[in-house]
């Protein structure tokens, strides 16, 4: 028995290891460095998720940029320990039978923080439900709901047959995970001798869930036909009886569910939590600005530079405000170094031929429509401008795109053409198979991070605050975290003007002139011809942005605001 009062937080995907293939970006890694933090600072955390057995996907990019997608197998047994216990779910009223696997998290003082893996690969199940933990992000809405009835549903019971009998909170980590409401009201109907739900199991459920929501757009939210839930779920009374919780224009809709069963609900940013607010009318929702695990994410001259003049940063991340102490000439020459492993590596990789000596540009996210990862080539005649008068400039790209995105791939194609029709001027790399060892290269390498979203599209993103660490500040949009994180010309720059409006009111030509603005006449002349200010940026973006944008600061919001009280 489990004496701890303990988090369980769930989430459809969490990214612990480079080599496991158990996330597929943003939303992952996060959870990932959550754990981290959780560790770190000994909250008492315990994580639930599916195990993936065929991963996300590799990438293999042909020579235009089209994107082939190969399996991401992985050798289990090398990274997880199997569990003893067993659980099962009912599918269609077939019994599915679930193991778990233990992944352990170690803070840094040595406190841990399990992370359990739900399997359904047994040779007790049918041949199709053995595959319903191989896939993350595959397959169609009936395989997806299937999936988010074994993290939900038996996410909940492997961790009663584990022995965690004094869950404080279930944390859902988007809406994936919200059927896990369904298996709480069972437990208080049976504990009351009751074969139905009350309101008062409805009450006491929500005191014990918390939800963030991610998505700032509807098409984010995973919805199912009363159909198909009754066909996965069987007929439940309660969907019946208590529609208002459950449905929403008669669809089982993942979000709202956990929107109505849970006591606090927060966005991952202050102005996404505003959209949240306008998109979740009539719900009072919260926002805690997402972070990353500075320790991951901090290249190792940067780690080495710290040691010496900020011991204890691991613990505390809020002391690397003191970075502004840190002798100029040594944050340039930790940066020279991280950036030299990156050229390096880019070069290795793609052959394009690189210099450590040209102002870096990185991008590196999901590839997707709404990130603009061709916005700096909507002039390709002024790049060519600047880039020749102003002072030369490459740029590394890398993200995957979602196998049924078909507008994400066409994306990496146009950035494949752009790269083709500037490669006498400009030298850019794709480079495939974007992961957690990548990303760390390259937010640690560069001189200048990238972000262009599509406002108020972007949720939080946390790519810049990984680059920020290492002394890499910003041009980003006005959107997600860098509302609250950019000071222009002290932390980074601003690429258009803040803006409170719809996706409509997002103009390409403004938002591309104002990004070559910065570049021609601020960013460019300060790297090349006045690099004493441009080391001033990047000590503040570290001091500033480093210090806060940390999941140890964002975890203790957690639990000050919703973990335990």
């Amino acid at each position: 028995m489990n004496e701890k009062r303990t988090i369980a937080y769930f989430s459809m995907e969490v990214g612990v290891e480079p080599a496991m293939p158990t996330y597929s970006g943003g939303l992952g890694v996060l959870a990932g460095d959550t754990i981290r933090s959780a560790a770190d600072l000994r909250v008492p955390m315990v994580a639930v998720t599916l195990l993936y057995r065929k991963g996300y996907f590799r990438q293999k990019l042909e020579a235009d940029g089209w994107q082939r997608e190969e399996p991401a197998a992985w050798a289990v047994e090398d990274f997880l320990e199997e569990m003893p216990q067993r659980t099962s779910v009912t599918v269609e009223g077939r019994t599915v039978h679930l193991r778990a696997w233990r992944y352990e998290v170690k803070g840094v003082s040595d406190f841990k923080v399990p992370v359990f893996f739900l399997d359904s690969d047994l040779p007790e199940n049918s041949e199709w439900d053995r595959t319903l933990t191989h896939f993350l992000y595959g397959g169609d809405q009936h395989y997806r709901l299937c999936q988010e009835v074994i993290i939900g549903i038996g996410g909940v019971r492997i961790l009663r047959a584990l022995g965690y009998d004094r869950i404080e909170r279930f944390h859902m980590n988007e809406g994936h995970s919200s059927l896990l409401t369904l298996e709480l009201l069972d437990e208080e109907a049976r504990k009351a001798g009751r074969q139905s739900i009350i309101h008062e199991d409805i009450e006491a459920v929500r005191k014990r869930c918390v939800f963030t929501t991610h998505t700032p757009v509807p098409a984010g939210h995973d919805q199912f036909s009363l159909d198909l839930v009754n066909r996965v779920l069987g007929h439940r009374q309660v969907f019946v009886d208590m529609k208002d919780i459950f449905c929403c224009e008669g669809l089982l809709n993942m979000t709202y569910l956990a929107l109505n069963l849970s006591r606090y609900i927060n966005g991952v940013a202050k102005k996404h939590g505003e959209v949240s607010r306008l998109m979740f009318s009539g719900h009072t929702i919260d926002a805690i600005t997402n972070g990353v695990h500075a320790a991951t994410w901090v290249s190792k001259p940067f780690q080495e530079l710290y040691d010496r003049y900020i011991p204890g940063w691991r613990e505390d991340n809020f002391s690397l405000r003191y970075a502004l102490n840190i002798p100029k000439q040594e944050v340039w020459e930790a940066h020279q170094e991280a950036k030299n492993e990156l050229i390096e590596y880019v070069n290795r990789k793609t052959g394009v031929g690189m210099d450590v000596n040209i102002l870096t540009i990185g991008f590196a996210r999901r590839a997707t429509e709404y990130k603009r990862g061709d916005l700096l080539f909507q002039d390709i005649d002024r790049l060519r401008i600047i880039s020749s008068k102003t002072g030369p400039l490459q740029v590394i790209y890398a993200g995957k795109a979602h196998p049924q995105d078909q507008g994400g791939k066409e994306l990496i194609k146009r950035i494949f053409q752009a790269k083709e029709s500037l490669k006498k001027e400009i030298k850019i790399a794709y480079v495939e198979n974007y992961d957690i060892e990548l990303g760390k290269i390259m937010t640690s390498g560069v001189d200048l991070w990238l972000n262009t979203p599509q406002p108020p599209m972007e949720a939080s993103g946390t790519s810049g605050m990984k680059s920020a660490l290492n002394g890499a500040p910003s041009l980003s949009v006005l959107d997600g975290w860098w509302i609250e994180g950019h000071i222009d010309g002290v932390t980074g720059w601003s690429i258009g003007e803040s803006r409170r409006g719809t996706v409509e009111s997002s103009d390409w030509s403004k938002d591309a002139s104002s990004l070559y603005e910065k570049m021609e006449h601020i960013i460019l002349p300060l790297f090349y011809h006045d690099r004493d200010r441009f080391v001033d940026v990047m000590r503040h973006c570290i001091a500033l942005n480093g210090s806060f944008f940390n999941t140890h600061r964002m975890i203790l919001e957690y639990v000050l605001k919703a973990y335990f009280r």
